[in-house]
């Protein structure tokens, strides 16, 4: 049996950006973060045996706050934390995006995914 555990559509507004416009302008970001646990095998209904996804957002709001020059920065670091704090993560997946980047012509988002 596999169990995931994530969330979907998690909306930030920060900083991040090669160029100093960015960072000074801001914009907005959206996480998709997915983590798979070893197994859930709780007869007794304990948060203990699984990641709680709240965990998850504070890891994610954490790191948006930590302005950034490069998106992989950002979702490296969000991926190093929970490796390093959750050791029941066996594997998963950060999505981050960055909505109406400033490059001069139409384009929804970019993004910067990892997989580990």
């Amino acid at each position: 049996m596999t169990t995931k555990v994530g969330l979907k559509g998690v909306e930030f507004f920060a900083f991040h950006g090669y160029y100093p416009e960015e960072r000074k302008a801001g914009n907005k970001f959206i996480i998709d973060i997915e983590v798979e646990i070893k197994t859930f095998d709780s007869s007794d209904d304990g948060i203990e045996d699984t990641i709680n996804y709240e965990q998850l957002y504070e890891i994610c709001k954490k790191e948006m706050q930590n302005t950034q020059l490069l998106l992989e920065t950002v979702v490296y670091n969000i991926v190093s934390r929970i490796r390093e704090n959750h050791p029941t993560v066996i594997k998963g997946q950060v999505c981050l995006e960055k909505i109406n980047p400033q490059m001069g012509g139409k384009i929804d988002k970019a993004f910067v995914e990892m997989s580990f």
